[in-house]
């Protein structure tokens, strides 16, 4: 090998001495061993539940679209991200052509139908009321992942009967779903919606959809609550429950890290009845605390539930206010 041969001489004069240099071997091992462990507990540690009738077991803990995955041209930093969920065992992955560059980074970093697609659960949505205008989104979605078809898609963010009536008129978007449905482009639909729980449950009513996303944290008792009234509607018709909002878009553990910490807000939502929650995340490290934070759940006691629900009370308005004034 050519280059330079490097003496002992030549160390001493850099400050460095082959002891040095392989203690700092050594600690580089340690430190690749310790993650290499972590990473293999993690995978075994990390629970599923059930999709509701689906068939699908999502980890209890997926990647949701926000952090920096609703970026534009940050795709060096998205998708280590994105594969650091994946080295860690989460299978749940959501995405929205509303985020921005949200699925052209899941695209890269899944590498399509022949990397690591088959190994997760793929939901993105559909923000357009119309078959039409559904059916052109889902094609772009499909594209930009690189896949052939989509485990669930749902009808994005319904706020108002008004919505609900668009869905189902003569050219709705309901009508997208049951040709892609049998088309084999997605296998399993549902909605989702922050602002009115009274809407997601009257879309239930209205069509045997697959599942259902809504805004659940340690707030949500307080106002508008989804926890009492889409929660148990879910459940008894067999939908799969999605939790978002769960750190209220980073808030809880901003302006309230004495009351709730990160762990405790999570642990509440995973002790409602939900399949999954997803948490947008910035960095690597944040995946690794949310998956560390999933593996070491237990659930709450009814009483450190309440407890919790009072704690947060005097600043509920903050933590909930993505829903209807």
């Amino acid at each position: 090998m050519g280059g330079r041969r490097v003496t002992r001489r030549a160390l001493l004069r850099r400050g460095l001495t082959w002891g040095t240099l392989l203690g700092l071997g050594a600690m580089w091992l340690r430190g690749k061993q310790l993650m290499t462990h972590l990473v293999e507990a993690a995978q075994e540690t990390l629970p599923t539940r059930p999709l509701g009738a689906t068939g699908l077991y999502p980890t209890i803990i997926g990647l949701g679209g926000e952090g920096i995955l609703r970026t534009t041209g940050r795709m060096k930093e998205a998708v280590p991200v994105i594969r650091r969920a994946l080295e860690l065992g989460i299978t749940y992955f959501d995405t929205a052509p509303a985020y921005q560059q949200s699925q052209d980074y899941l695209g890269e970093a899944l590498g399509g139908d022949e990397g690591d697609r088959p190994k997760i659960i793929l939901a993105s949505k559909t923000h357009e009321r119309t078959r039409d205008g559904s059916l052109t989104l889902l094609e772009n979605s499909l594209k930009r992942l690189r896949t052939d078809h989509l485990d669930v898609w749902q009808l994005h963010d319904l706020r108002s009967v008004e919505d609900l009536d668009e869905l189902f008129a003569r050219d709705g978007a309901i009508h997208a779903v049951e040709q892609a449905k049998a088309q084999g482009l997605i296998r399993f639909v549902g909605i989702t919606g922050h602002y009115d729980p009274d809407v997601l449950v009257e879309g239930l009513k209205r069509y045997p959809f697959d599942t259902v996303m809504c805004s659940l944290n340690v707030a949500d008792p307080h106002r508008l609550p989804f926890q009492t009234s889409i929660v148990p509607e879910a459940n008894q018709r067999g939908a799969g429950l999605i939790a978002m909002k769960v750190l209220a878009h980073g808030l809880l553990p901003q302006r309230a890290p004495a009351l709730v910490t990160t762990a405790k807000a999570i642990h509440y939502v995973l002790s409602l009845p939900v399949s999954t929650i997803i948490i947008g995340c910035r960095t690597p490290q944040e995946v690794e605390e949310n998956v560390r934070i999933g593996g070491a759940f237990a659930p709450l006691s009814h009483q450190e539930m309440r407890r919790l629900e009072r704690e947060v009370e005097p600043l509920a308005w903050q933590f909930s206010s993505f829903k209807r004034g």
